[in-house]
């Protein structure tokens, strides 16, 4: 062999090796993320031939498929459709995609197209049985989902329920929904028309404002990360007493903030952290952001989640509590203004976390995926996110808020013959446009079983009238109800 054969060898075998090393890599350890790329067309068609795995809270499918009888073989079907949709999603070949919902993040299982059903696959082939995918089991609970539906109705907004202890989410609502039947049909002129209609509605009903979509100011719900910041110092108590003026000039500014009351909260010269919570007075917090620094502020809402986002697996939009505030922010960021933005998820792993003894658990919808033949062939287990606060510390924030419930500003939220935990809030988004409205606690709250969130857009159609605690409280209380009557 002369020496220019041997060298074409060399360089055929190089290519040779290398166009094997590319393949496998691309075929092997990226199969899932081709798979799950939406502009992958050959992988959504291939998809629609496999009766697609049905999605299940408390025992029932809650999205399943049928015989469509045309060229995409199976069509999926949503039963209570609106109730569910900011969970499913929806899936569809006419779209070419799937929403961000439990039919797309968990896409691969539901299609039997995961890595991890391989074997499952083979086997269905030698068996002659037909390609199916796996089942997705929720941690939702359907009952505690329907009363959350229907305690926020036709209002503009969201509710979030959590198991403190395991982060499992019980429900998760949004509003305005949209029918995912609509989403799902086979026809192409009326689907496209219906996405349309929802894509121009300025309520964004697409939007999943439990996680996502355009994120509001917390309002004073945000004083219960503050309040925790404070005590985790080992600086301040709930007996701490801070300056009670009716009027409060932030630093370095011209801008004056009041309390809601527009007076002093309540009377004295000065005020206990414990007294300007239950009441839910502003200036005391700002007063005490300005002190505790916006770096500290920050970290213990790290400690809560603000600034990560989480997958559960739908992919939430983070929280915001920005770095480099200077004291003008820092006081409005007191009680839950200025720059801070958050969803009701993270509202309600805030509390949640004083529920649990400081502990933030990691928000999860799945249980269990289970094969065809019915074996389990995953199982979710719960995973700890931080320590927000010590033991001790909790039980201060907890029995402050309980306060906040039995003789404060969160009254709405009672329930007769047990203690809940709850803050309210109502935050303001400029001179003259409608309040957020925002309730989150948990029950009860010497054993808590629930932590919840509930977020009212838009002033619940009633400008800057509403408050947290008529509107959002009684939502709450609602859903806490639910949980607690199983």
């Amino acid at each position: 062999m002369t020496k220019e054969l041997r060298r074409l060898s060399f360089v055929l075998l190089a290519m040779v090796i290398a166009l094997f090393a590319s393949t496998s890599w691309i075929q092997v350890i990226h199969s899932d993320a081709l798979a799950e790329n939406p502009e992958n067309k050959r992988a959504l068609y291939d998809s629609y031939e496999v009766q697609r795995g049905s999605i299940i809270a408390s025992g029932s499918a809650i999205a399943s498929s049928v015989s469509s009888g045309d060229v995409y073989s199976w069509q999926r079907v949503y039963p209570d459709a609106e109730m569910w949709a900011s969970v499913t999603g929806w899936v569809n070949p006419v779209l070419g995609s799937s929403n961000p919902g439990i039919e797309q993040s968990m896409n691969q299982v539901l299609s039997g197209t995961a890595g991890s059903q391989f074997f499952t696959r083979v086997e269905r082939i030698f068996t002659g049985q037909p390609p199916r995918g796996s089942n997705v089991v929720l941690t939702l609970d359907a009952d505690v989902q329907r009363a959350a539906y229907e305690a926020l109705g036709d209002l503009q907004g969201a509710v979030i329920a959590l198991d403190p202890q395991t982060g499992e989410v019980l429900a998760m609502v949004t509003s305005p929904s949209f029918d995912t039947n609509e989403l799902a049909a086979h026809n192409a002129d009326s689907t496209n028309a219906y996405y349309d209609s929802l894509i121009d509605d300025p309520a964004n009903p697409l939007f999943n404002r439990a996680i996502a979509g355009n994120l509001n100011p917390p309002g004073s719900t945000f004083k219960l990360v503050v309040a925790s910041a404070a005590l985790a110092s080992g600086d301040y108590t709930p007996e701490s007493e801070l300056p009670n003026p009716a009027r409060y000039q932030l630093p370095q500014s011209s801008s004056v903030v009041s309390n809601a009351s527009g007076g002093t909260c309540g009377s004295g010269d000065e005020v206990t952290i414990a007294d300007a919570l239950r009441l839910s007075c502003n200036i005391p917090f700002a007063e005490l952001a300005v002190e505790l620094g916006d770096e500290a502020i920050r970290e213990e809402a790290e400690k809560y989640g603000f600034n990560s986002s989480f997958e559960i697996p739908l992919v939430s939009t983070p929280s915001i509590y920005p770095r480099a505030l200077d004291d003008a922010q820092t006081a409005l960021s007191g009680f839950g203004q200025g720059q801070v933005t958050a969803t009701p998820l993270q509202m309600a792993m805030v509390s949640a976390g004083i529920a649990n003894d400081g502990i933030v658990m990691n928000p999860r919808m799945v249980s269990r995926v289970i094969a065809p033949d019915l074996t389990v062939q995953q199982t979710i287990e719960s995973t700890e996110y931080s320590r927000a606060l010590e033991p001790d510390i909790a039980a201060e924030m907890g029995a402050m808020m309980v306060a906040n419930v039995s003789d404060g500003a969160a009254s709405g939220a009672r329930i007769e013959g047990v203690d809940v935990a709850g803050k309210t809030g109502t935050a303001e988004n400029g001179d003259s446009n409608p309040y957020t409205l925002w309730f989150t606690g948990f029950a009860p709250a010497e054993n808590p079983e629930v932590a919840v969130a509930v977020v009212v857009e838009d002033g619940g159609g009633q400008g800057q009238s509403g408050s947290g605690n008529t509107l959002a409280a009684p939502i709450a209380k609602k859903v806490m109800e639910a949980v607690l009557s199983k």
